[in-house]
């Protein structure tokens, strides 16, 4: 089996990349490390297979790449590869969103029509949902994305599906909710959070804090691109979420008990694009693709606290 991972460098890219080599998998990877965030932790990231016999890397922007070449002989495609960030998506910087996150979805996907790729399976995101008028958010609901990230991250479904309607392309989006986990990047809240309570600092949360979110472990995460590799109706859009609802305060109160640390916290105004409340029915991803989230909120936590404690401060 070959499979190619976009974003490879990245958060959910490189653990997908690990997971897959250790299912025995060739792999191809890309990345082209654009400067959201530091290139030498992405670099850190890859650190456990780039060495690896049967990972081969091309650092290189997706829309500059023979594609067609690339996708020869590849059995599956998992597109993570995005600019990422809500909040840093407004204005000027809207054209690397439409770069990275559009233009160069639809490349791949006009690539792979003309290969003998068994799945595609494209990274999406809750944000698609934008403030929900009801809870848990159902694949049903019509989005209404509130930041222009959530509308490139939708745009990239609705190509999916036409690619697939009209040329057989057999794609399948999975909609994240707000992943975590070692890796997680530093602009993630979790991951300043932490930082901010092992350092003494103070942690800075937009709003009230008692806004609420449906926290996916990446473990989960992997082992949903995995299924949906191989079940799932095409075409179709899937929720991938950690199965709980907490509030910003209750996950500050969790770190705080878990690293025996007092936070020190100061509520600011929220963020145009943030939406109030998240929470995932993934009943159509447990009944489709035999998706279970098996890591809860606490011992997720648990996890990513000792991973920073021994890969960011030992």
């Amino acid at each position: 089996m070959k499979s190619l991972v976009t974003g490879c460098a990245g958060f959910i890219g490189s653990h997908l990349v690990e997971r897959l080599l250790r299912e025995g998998h060739e792999v191809v990877g890309i990345d082209s490390f654009t400067d959201y965030y530091a290139r030498e932790i992405k670099e850190a990231n890859m650190r456990g297979f780039i060495k690896d016999d049967n990972f081969h890397f091309i650092e290189e922007d997706i829309n500059r790449l023979d594609l067609s070449e690339i996708l020869c002989n590849v059995d599956y495609i998992f597109h993570q590869a995005a600019q990422a960030g809500v909040r840093a998506s407004w204005g000027e910087s809207f054209r690397h969103y439409t770069d990275n996150n559009i233009l160069a979805t639809q490349a791949l996907l006009e690539a792979a029509k003309d290969a003998e790729i068994k799945r595609f399976v494209y990274a999406s995101s809750s944000s698609v949902y934008g403030d929900a008028e009801k809870l848990p958010m159902r694949e049903s609901d019509v989005p209404k994305p509130v930041s222009p990230y959530g509308v490139t991250k939708l745009a990239g479904e609705h190509l999916c599906y036409l690619y697939w309607k009209n040329y057989g392309v057999p794609a399948i989006s999975l909609r994240y909710f707000t992943v975590y986990g070692p890796r997680q990047r530093p602009d993630m809240a979790f991951h300043k959070f932490v930082k901010a309570i092992l350092r003494g600092e103070k942690i800075v949360v937009y709003g009230d804090g008692t806004q609420t979110r449906d926290f996916t472990y990446i473990d989960d995460v992997v082992e949903a691109n995995l299924l949906a590799a191989k079940k799932g109706k095409l075409g179709e859009a899937y929720n991938i979420g950690g199965g709980a609802r907490i509030s910003v305060n209750e996950v500050i109160r969790l770190m705080e008990e878990i690293t025996g640390k007092k936070a020190e916290v100061e509520y600011i105004e929220r963020q145009k694009g943030d939406v109030r409340d998240t929470y995932a029915d993934t009943a159509k991803a447990r009944r489709e693709l035999g998706y279970s989230p098996k890591v809860g909120i606490e011992e997720g936590l648990r996890r990513f606290i000792a991973w920073y404690t021994e890969e960011m401060l030992g």
